[in-house]
């Protein structure tokens, strides 16, 4: 049997390839792209939607169909996928095409998030490691840190196209070791399988855990959109705003590790709870002030959280259901991926009619806040569960 550690550095190059880069670089790469192309912020914000619907898509497959039985295959075949479109995403010069690449993204993003995330924290489940799950979400914030110093090189070399091009050549090498690792271990023969249980019905925590992660979705998802954007039209930022991404990034490669701790010792809800409140003050700061130190305060508070979401989340999602780890994360991210979709449409449609993001981060910040209310119950319905044992 491989160390651990082995399954995990799979998994952070898949989240990687596929978050990072399928997902996230066209975060640092849009405004070279609008300079370029000459669309406009509308257009940038369906660009986005469209990626995030693709996201809701994948979410929703998952939760609908066996993806439990085909978990390997289909991760493969989603990250070979995922560096294509992003390939295509610099090779092919079409504002049509650009959607139908963003959509196909989204899907495959959600298909390798839940069967990376289910496969492994599997895996460490059965080695009694399952603490090492914050270095696997780590791979986001360091693709993020790596991308936010790569894309304007990039693009000062090779134009917005050659960024996305450079990018796909980075996952195509992290992707031969993800092939060759990520895999589920088979059972030995006579081994116990997952004990067969009758469907259960949906628990008041979950419907209050879905509202509160689709909240968190709509409200984190305008600074994951459009920071750099943002940063870049701010009179301090002018032809630097990517570093505000690699802040952003550099901040989220040890909180996974640093929430995964938390979640552990103090509970997973409460400490979801205390991260939607800092996320939501981050999110507010560039809106209150256009300085340097808002923008990197901002940076630093919401790359310290966001990520931080998907491990306490995907822990407490599989500590109650271990033995459909992937159909329940699905589910979850179906709300999650749904306040994605909107909110890049309603922050560009804000900019456009009072002619900055300032409203739409006010209102980002609000309803991640409004999320950590929805965890309130939650938490009384442990603390009585707890009484009553």
């Amino acid at each position: 049997m491989r160390h651990p550690i082995f399954f995990v550095l799979g998994g952070v190059f898949a989240l990687f390839i596929a978050m990072s880069i399928g997902r996230f670089a066209y975060t640092p790469i849009l405004p070279f792209m609008q300079l370029e192309k000459g669309f406009s912020t509308v257009f940038a914000g369906t660009l986005a939607s469209a990626n995030y619907a693709g996201y809701l898509v994948g979410a929703l497959i998952g939760s609908f169909l066996p993806i439990q039985k085909v978990r390997t295959p289909l991760l493969r075949a989603s990250l070979v996928s995922s560096i294509a479109l992003t390939f295509g995403m610099g090779l092919i010069d079409s504002a049509s095409f650009w959607l139908v690449f963003r959509f196909l993204s989204g899907v495959m993003s959600a298909f390798v998030f839940v069967l990376t995330s289910s496969i492994i924290l599997d895996r460490l489940a059965t080695m009694g490691r399952i603490g090492l799950s914050g270095i696997m979400y780590a791979g986001v914030g360091l693709g993020i840190f790596i991308s936010g110093l790569v894309v304007q090189p990039l693009v000062t070399h090779f134009s917005s196209d050659g960024a996305w091009i450079g990018l796909g050549l980075i996952a195509l090498v992290l992707a031969v070791y993800v092939l060759l690792i990520v895999q589920e271990e088979q059972p030995a023969s006579g081994g116990t399988s997952a004990p067969a249980t009758a469907k259960r019905k949906i628990e008041p925590w979950l419907i209050w855990l879905l509202i509160a992660y689709g909240f968190e979705g709509l409200g984190y998802i305008i600074t994951g959109t459009f920071i750099v954007a943002i940063a870049e039209n701010s009179p301090v930022f002018q032809g630097g705003g990517t570093q505000v991404w690699a802040i952003v990034g550099l901040a989220a490669v040890p909180s996974t590790m640093l929430w995964a701790y938390v979640g552990a010792r103090f509970g997973w809800m409460r400490s979801f709870t205390a991260l939607l409140v800092i996320q939501s003050v981050g999110v507010l700061l560039p809106a209150l002030s256009e300085s340097s130190f808002s923008f990197y305060s901002s940076a630093v508070l919401f790359g310290a959280t966001f990520m931080g979401v998907t491990v306490l989340v995907a822990s407490y999602a599989r500590e109650k259901f271990p033995y459909a780890s992937a159909r329940i994360l699905s589910i979850l991210t179906v709300t999650y991926a749904l306040g994605q979709m909107i909110g890049p449409i309603i922050a560009s449609w804000l900019a456009v009619q009072t002619g900055s993001f300032a409203s739409a981060l006010v209102g980002a910040s609000a309803v991640i806040a409004l999320g950590a209310l929805c965890i309130v119950p939650i938490l009384m319905m442990e603390k009585q569960k707890t009484s009553v044992s």
